[in-house]
């Protein structure tokens, strides 16, 4: 069987716990509450990599979107050069489930897309 291409869907840490370098420089890492209350506005940050991503013209992360499972919630657009892949949003949460499952996808121009998730708890 050959191995999957970059380009052939989302890329994953094969292992979180022991990633290759090329795994972290291009998984996004989500910080925001574990906790959150339905309706209030809440801070997400996201970097994409462990190890900074270099944003050079042949070389950079394109665009960062953010869902709640499928749901999109924001996306965006960056710059090689003049930005950094690094964001923070302020979003809300309005649902009647108990937890929710955070999604952050951001492309690499080289290396594809690559996907994390972060379970949130909601309250009410």
């Amino acid at each position: 069987m050959t191995e999957k291409g970059f380009f052939c869907g989302l890329n994953r840490p094969g292992d979180p716990a022991n990633m290759s370098e090329l795994e972290k420089k291009h998984t996004p890492v989500i910080d925001c509450p574990d906790t959150v209350k339905a309706g209030e506005p809440f801070k997400v940050s996201i970097n994409v990599g462990e190890i900074p991503h270099v944003m050079d013209d042949g070389h950079f992360i394109q665009w960062i979107e953010v869902y709640f499972k499928e749901n999109f919630f924001a996306r965006v657009e960056l710059t090689p050069k003049f930005t950094r892949p690094e964001i923070t949003l302020t979003l809300e949460r309005h649902s009647k489930h108990a937890t929710s499952t955070l999604r952050v996808i951001e492309r690499c121009n080289l290396h594809g897309l690559w996907e994390t998730t972060k379970e949130i708890n909601i309250t009410e």
